[in-house]
C-alpha cells in the first residue's frame, strides 16, 4: 500500500475532521517534546518520534488539500526566506 492509499484509507475510516484534529494533537505533542528536550527531560529519540508523527500528518494534509498548491506555497516561502537571508540586517 503506498502513501496515497493509506491517506485515502484514513479519510474513509476516520473522516476529514478527525484528520485535522489529529494534526493539532500531533503538533501539540511535538511542542511538548521539544520543551522537554530543551530541559533535558527526554532524549532525541522522543523528539524524533513526535516529529515523525507530525511529518506523517503533514503528508496527509498535503494530500488532502492539494499537493500542487502546497508545493507552490512552499516555493513562495522559500523565496521569501532566501530574500531574508540576503538582507544583512536579517529583516
Amino acid at each position: 500500500m503506498d502513501r496515497s492509499d493509506i491517506y485515502r484509507a484514513t479519510l474513509k475510516k476516520w473522516g476529514e475532521k478527525a484528520q485535522y484534529e489529529q494534526m493539532v494533537e500531533e503538533c501539540a505533542e511535538l511542542i511538548a517534546a521539544l520543551k522537554h528536550f530543551e530541559r533535558g527531560k527526554i532524549g532525541r529519540s522522543g523528539v524524533i518520534d513526535e516529529l515523525a508523527d507530525v511529518t506523517l500528518m503533514v503528508g496527509q494534509l498535503t494530500w488532502m488539500l492539494g499537493e500542487n498548491e502546497v508545493a507552490t506555497a512552499i516555493e513562495d516561502k522559500l523565496r521569501k526566506l532566501s530574500t531574508l537571508l540576503q538582507d544583512p540586517e536579517g529583516r
